[in-house]
C-alpha cells in the first residue's frame, strides 16, 4: 500500500543522510509516531533516531516560551480596554467579544499583518496612496468597497463602529505592552517574534525536514523558507495532480501558489504523483435517513472485512464528534483492537450535564419570609437524574409524585433536604463568592459516589482540572467574587470545549479519529461519516472584528482558505485508499436540510467513472393499525364484578356517570380508564386551564354556602343573607378554594400573582353572578353540598350469570329545597347544552348531539331517590353554566325539546324515571354482556383530544 510518510522515511534513508543529526517537522504528533514507525521498519540496524518535532515546537523553543491560557490573556486585554475606555463594560460583558478580539490579534500576528495600517481609519483616498503603498490595487479596491458600502450605513451605526474601530489600535499597542511586562503571551505573538528575528538566530545543530504541510501561516511560510535558503532545510509535500493542476480544485488552492513561489517551487518534485487518478479506487456513497444509522451501517461495512487483513489499515472518519460512541458499540466482536484518535467532548457527558442543571436551578430560585424554594421544573429534571436517583431513589420518586399530585410549582427547601446529604449539597441557593468551591465540593460528592463509574469519573476529572484552573486564573487576578449569571455563561463556554482524551496504542488495530487527525496518514479502506455539508466541510463562518473585505485585503484567512484546508484533508484520505465508503444523512438536523457534502458532487463529476451509491431504507410497515379489541375473557369479566354487589350489599367500586358516558364515546377508552386503570399521565401546570378553573369554581362555591351554614347554624337562605355573602364571604371563599386546590396550608398567605391572580378576580365575579341568581330565587334550603354527601343507588340489570345488581354512585355539587320542589344543581364552567330530545338520544352513542350533561344530572335523580327512598318532593335537575349565568334570561332547568317546538321544562325527574331507568339497565347489559367486546369507536372526532390515542394510533 502506497504511504506517504513510509516513502518520505526510505528517501531519506536512501539519501544517507545522518538520522541523528535530523529534526522531522511534522504537522502533528500522531503523524510523528507513524513516522517513526516506517522509519524503525525500514532499518536494518541499530542507530539514533531523529527529533521529531511539531511546527509549534520549533517555534515555542525559538520563542523561548509557551502561549498562555485565553482567558488569562482576557483578563489582560480587559485591563488595557478599561484604560482606553472610559465607559467600560464590565468584565463579563467583555469577555465574550474580548475572545473575538483576541482571535483576531493572533491571526494579525500569524499572518505578519502590520496592526497600525489595518486598524486605520481608511476612508480617505489620500490614505490608501499614502499607506497602502505595499497593497496590491485589487487589495485597495477590496478596502475602498468596504468603506463605500460602510458610507451608505445610517450615522448612529457608523459611528459606533468607527469608535470601536479606532479603538483597536491602541489596544493592540497596548496589550502586546501589558504582555511584555506580565511575562504572558499568545500563540500569534510568539511565532511573530521568532518571525522577525530569524537574522539574528543561530544556525540549528540539526538538518531540519518539513514534511507533509499544506498550509502556512505568514510566520511559519518565514520561518520555513528562511531554513531552506539559510540552513539547507528540506521540504517533502504531500500532494497529488488531482488538485494540483485542476485550477477549479480548493484542494490544490495553497499548492499552486507554493509551487510559484521562489523558494517553495523548486523543492516540488519533478513528477507530481497521480495517486488518486492511478489507484482507481472503489468509492462507494451511502444515504442514511437518519444520523443513527450510520454507526450500524459502519458496522456491516466492517463486518465484510476479510479475516487476516490488518485493521490498522482501516480509518473510521467521525466529523461529529458525538457519533463516536455510537459508532464503537456497533462495531463487530471480531475488531480485537481499536485506537481512537480523538477528544470526546464532555458537554455530551451526564456529569456536564447534571452540573450544568445544578448551576440552572439557580435562576429560579424563590425567598419568602426568610425560607427558599425551587422551581419544578429543574429540581424534576435533578431528581430523575442518576446522581441523585442512585442515592436515594424512592425518596426522589415519592417528591416527583408529590409535585405532580399536589400540583407544586415551587418546592421547599427543607422538603429537598430530607434526601440525604447529597440532596441537601444541590438544594441550595449560592453566594456569587461561593461558586467555585461550591463546584468543586460538588464534583468531590459525585466523584466519592461513581466508584464504579470509571467512564464517569474521568469526565468528572476533567471538569474538575478544567474548575481549578478557571479558579488559580481568577485568584491571580485578585477577583473576590464572580457574577453568578456570568459564571454560568463562562462555564457553559469553557466546559463546552473540554475534551476526554482516549489512550490507547495509535499503531494497532482500528483507527478511528476525527478529520484533522487524518492528516499525513494513508489507508487501505476509508469510511467517513457524516459526509453531510456544514459536517463535512464544516458550516462556513469566520467569527470575527475585521470584516471581510479588509480581511482579504490585508492577507488574513478567510473561509477561502477554511474551505481549501479541509477539501484537501478529505481528497489526500483518497491518496491510498482502494475502498473508500462515505455515508450522508438525508434527514434535516437542527432546522438544517440533509445536503449531500459538496465533495460527492464533486467526485461525481470530477473523476470521470462510474460512483456506486446506496440508499439505505429503513423497514416501514406501511399497513393500517389493526383496531384493537378487547375481548371479555373471565378476567375482564372478573374486573367487571368490582362494580357489582356482594350479598351484603357491597361493592369494591361503583359506576359514576362519567364512567358511563366515556364507555357511550368510546368502549375502549373506558376499559383502558376504568378497568385497566391506564391513567393520565400527572404533570405539574402553571396553567390555569379549564378543567383546574372548573375545580376552583366547584371548591368556592362549596366553601362559601358550606362557611354560610357553619357561622349561621341554619341551612335556610333568606334573600336577606346575600348582602353580607357578596360583601365580606366571596373573596374568603375563593382564597379557601386556591389553599385546597394547591394544598397550602390554611393560614398560609397565598400571594397570588400571574395567571392565578386574574383566575381569582374572575372566580369572584363567577360567584357573585351566581349569588345574584340565588337571591332572585331566595329563600331555599340547602340539602347537601358536593363532598358532604355521596349519593348511591343500586340498579338490578340481567347478566349471564343470573340477576345482578350494579352500584351506581356520583357526587351532586348543590341540592336543595326551592318552592316544593328538590334542586339537583350541577355547576358547569362551560356551555354545556340543557335541551335534549328524549330520554333514549341520552343513551344512543350514534346521536350527534348526545347530551351528556342533561344524562348526567339525570343519574343524580335517579341515585337521589334510591338514598332517599321517602322523598315526596319533585326532583328538579338543574345546570348552572358559569358562562351563561351573566345572561338576562338565564334559565338552568333542563328542557325536553324538539326542533323548531318550544320546549318543556323537566319539572321532575321521577316523571321520566321508568325510561331512564330502562335506558340506563340497556346500557349496562351491555357492558356485562360477554359477546361485545371493548373496541375503538368509529367516530374519530371523540379521538382528537384522548390520552390514550398514543396507545390506540388514531
Amino acid at each position: 500500500m502506497h504511504s506517504f510518510l513510509r516513502n518520505t522515511a526510505k528517501e531519506i534513508l536512501d539519501s544517507g543522510a545522518d538520522l541523528q543529526q535530523m529534526c522531522i517537522v511534522l504537522p502533528n504528533r500522531r503523524a510523528g509516531l507513524f513516522f517513526i514507525q516506517h522509519l524503525g521498519s525500514l532499518i536494518s540496524e541499530p542507530t539514533w533516531m531523529p527529533e521529531v518535532k511539531t511546527i509549534e515546537d520549533v517555534f515555542y523553543e525559538l520563542a523561548g516560551s509557551r502561549p498562555a491560557d485565553d482567558l488569562s490573556l482576557i483578563f489582560e486585554l480587559y485591563k488595557v480596554y478599561k484604560t482606553l475606555n472610559a465607559e467600560a463594560d464590565s468584565f463579563d460583558k467583555f469577555y465574550f467579544w474580548g475572545e473575538m478580539i483576541l482571535k483576531d490579534f493572533n491571526d494579525v500576528d500569524q499572518f505578519l499583518v502590520d496592526a497600525r495600517k489595518l486598524y486605520h481609519h481608511l476612508s480617505e483616498i489620500k490614505e490608501l496612496e499614502s499607506d497602502l503603498s505595499f497593497l496590491t490595487e485589487s487589495q485597495i479596491q477590496l478596502i475602498k468597497q468596504f468603506w463605500s458600502s460602510f458610507i451608505r450605513q445610517d450615522r448612529d451605526h457608523q459611528e459606533k463602529f468607527l469608535k470601536f474601530w479606532q479603538l483597536l489600535s491602541p489596544l493592540y499597542t497596548g496589550f502586546q505592552g501589558s504582555l511584555a511586562v506580565s511575562g504572558l503571551a499568545y500563540s500569534g505573538m510568539l511565532y511573530r517574534q521568532v518571525a522577525e528575528k530569524l537574522d539574528v538566530i543561530d544556525r540549528p545543530s540539526k538538518d531540519h525536514y518539513f514534511i507533509g504541510f499544506n498550509a502556512f501561516t505568514g510566520a511559519e511560510e518565514t520561518l520555513i523558507k528562511h531554513y531552506l535558503r539559510e540552513f539547507g532545510a528540506k521540504i517533502f509535500w504531500d500532494l497529488d495532480a488531482y488538485y494540483l493542476e485542476d485550477q477549479a480544485q480548493e484542494a490544490g488552492l495553497f499548492f499552486r501558489d507554493y509551487q510559484k513561489d521562489p523558494v517553495f517551487g523548486p523543492t516540488f518534485p519533478d513528477t507530481i504523483p497521480s495517486q488518486i487518478e492511478d489507484r482507481k479506487a472503489k468509492i462507494k456513497t451511502y444515504a442514511t435517513p437518519l444520523k443513527t444509522n450510520q454507526s450500524n451501517l459502519v458496522g456491516s461495512i466492517l463486518e465484510k472485512v476479510p479475516a487476516g487483513e490488518a485493521w490498522e489499515e482501516t480509518v473510521v472518519i467521525l466529523p461529529d464528534e458525538q457519533m463516536l460512541f455510537p459508532v464503537l458499540h456497533t462495531l463487530p466482536d471480531h475488531v480485537d483492537k481499536v485506537n481512537v484518535t480523538m477528544g470526546y467532548p464532555v458537554k455530551n457527558a451526564p456529569v456536564y450535564s447534571f452540573l450544568e442543571a445544578v448551576l440552572e436551578m439557580q435562576r429560579f430560585i424563590k425567598q419568602e419570609d426568610g425560607k427558599l424554594s425551587f422551581y419544578h421544573t429543574p429540581v424534576k429534571n435533578l431528581l430523575r437524574s442518576i446522581y441523585l436517583k442512585k442515592v436515594n431513589e424512592a425518596f426522589s420518586e415519592k417528591l416527583i409524585a408529590d409535585m405532580q399530585s399536589l400540583n407544586q410549582i415551587y418546592i421547599p427547601q427543607e422538603k429537598l433536604h430530607e434526601g440525604g446529604p447529597l440532596y441537601q449539597l444541590i438544594f441550595q441557593r449560592l453566594s456569587n463568592d461561593s461558586l467555585f468551591q461550591y463546584l468543586a465540593d460538588l464534583m468531590e460528592a459525585l466523584a466519592d459516589r461513581l466508584q464504579d463509574e470509571p467512564l464517569q469519573r474521568s469526565y468528572l476529572y476533567q471538569c474538575f482540572k478544567q474548575l481549578t484552573r478557571l479558579r488559580e486564573i481568577f485568584d491571580e487576578q485578585d477577583i473576590q467574587s464572580i457574577d453568578r449569571e456570568f459564571f454560568i455563561r463562562l462555564f457553559r463556554q469553557v466546559f463546552r470545549e473540554v475534551k476526554l482524551p482516549f489512550e490507547g496504542e495509535p499503531l494497532q488495530g482500528l483507527q478511528v479519529m476525527g478529520v484533522l487527525e487524518s492528516r499525513n496518514l494513508d489507508f487501505k479502506r476509508v469510511i467517513i461519516c457524516n459526509m453531510n455539508e456544514d459536517s463535512f466541510p464544516p458550516a462556513a463562518g469566520l467569527n470575527s472584528m475585521i470584516p471581510f473585505n479588509i480581511r482579504k485585503a490585508f492577507g488574513l484567512p478567510v473561509q477561502e482558505q477554511n474551505d481549501s484546508i479541509y477539501a484537501y484533508t478529505f481528497y489526500r484520505l483518497l491518496h491510498s485508499a482502494e475502498e473508500v465508503h462515505l455515508i450522508y444523512t438525508t434527514a434535516s438536523d437542527q432546522g438544517k436540510a440533509g445536503e449531500k457534502s459538496r465533495y460527492l458532487q464533486q467526485m461525481s463529476v470530477e473523476l470521470g467513472r462510474e460512483i456506486e451509491e446506496e440508499v439505505v431504507f429503513i423497514p416501514i410497515d406501511q399497513k393500517s393499525t389493526e383496531a384493537i379489541i378487547i375481548e371479555k375473557t373471565p378476567e375482564v369479566m372478573s374486573l367487571l364484578d368490582r362494580y357489582l354487589w356482594d350479598q351484603n350489599g357491597l361493592s369494591q367500586t361503583s359506576f359514576s356517570p362519567s364512567a358511563l358516558s366515556v364507555y357511550l364515546d368510546c368502549r375502549l377508552k373506558f376499559y383502558l380508564q376504568y378497568l385497566a386503570n391506564i391513567q393520565e399521565k400527572e404533570e405539574v401546570s402553571e396553567e390555569i386551564d379549564a378543567a383546574v378553573f372548573g375545580n376552583l369554581a366547584h371548591l368556592s362555591m362549596e366553601k362559601l354556602y358550606q362557611n354560610f351554614a357553619q357561622r349561621k347554624k341554619r341551612t335556610l337562605l333568606e334573600k336577606s343573607d346575600f348582602e353580607e355573602l357578596k360583601k365580606n364571604w366571596v373573596f374568603p371563599a375563593v382564597e379557601q378554594a386556591i389553599r385546597e386546590q394547591y394544598h397550602l396550608d390554611g393560614e398560609a398567605d397565598t400571594k397570588l400573582n400571574g395567571q392565578m391572580a386574574i383566575a381569582r378576580d374572575v372566580l369572584q365575579q363567577y360567584l357573585l353572578q351566581v349569588l345574584e341568581v340565588d337571591e332572585a330565587s331566595a329563600p331555599f334550603r340547602l340539602i347537601s353540598l358536593e363532598k358532604e354527601k355521596r349519593y348511591t343507588a343500586g340498579l338490578p340489570i340481567n347478566t349471564t350469570t343470573g340477576k345482578r345488581t350494579v352500584s351506581l354512585r356520583g357526587i351532586i355539587d348543590r341540592v336543595d329545597e326551592h318552592q316544593g320542589s328538590v334542586r339537583l344543581i350541577d355547576y358547569k364552567s362551560g356551555l354545556d347544552n340543557k335541551d335534549f330530545p328524549d330520554i333514549p338520544s341520552l343513551f344512543d352513542r350514534d346521536h350527534k348531539s348526545r347530551n351528556k350533561a342533561a344524562m348526567q344530572t339525570m343519574f343524580y335523580g335517579l341515585i337521589y331517590q334510591a338514598t332517599h327512598p321517602e322523598n315526596t318532593l319533585p326532583l328538579k335537575p338543574a345546570i348552572f353554566n358559569l358562562r351563561e349565568i351573566f345572561g338576562d334570561d338565564f334559565n338552568p332547568y333542563l328542557q325536553k325539546k324538539q326542533p323548531y317546538r318550544p320546549g318543556i321544562e323537566v319539572e321532575d325527574y321521577r316523571e321520566y324515571e321508568l325510561d331512564y331507568r330502562e335506558g340506563l339497565t340497556t346500557l349496562l347489559e351491555e357492558i356485562y354482556n360477554p359477546t361485545i367486546s371493548f373496541d375503538q369507536t368509529e367516530d374519530l372526532k371523540k379521538c382528537a383530544y384522548c390520552p390514550y390515542q398514543e396507545i390506540c394510533g388514531r
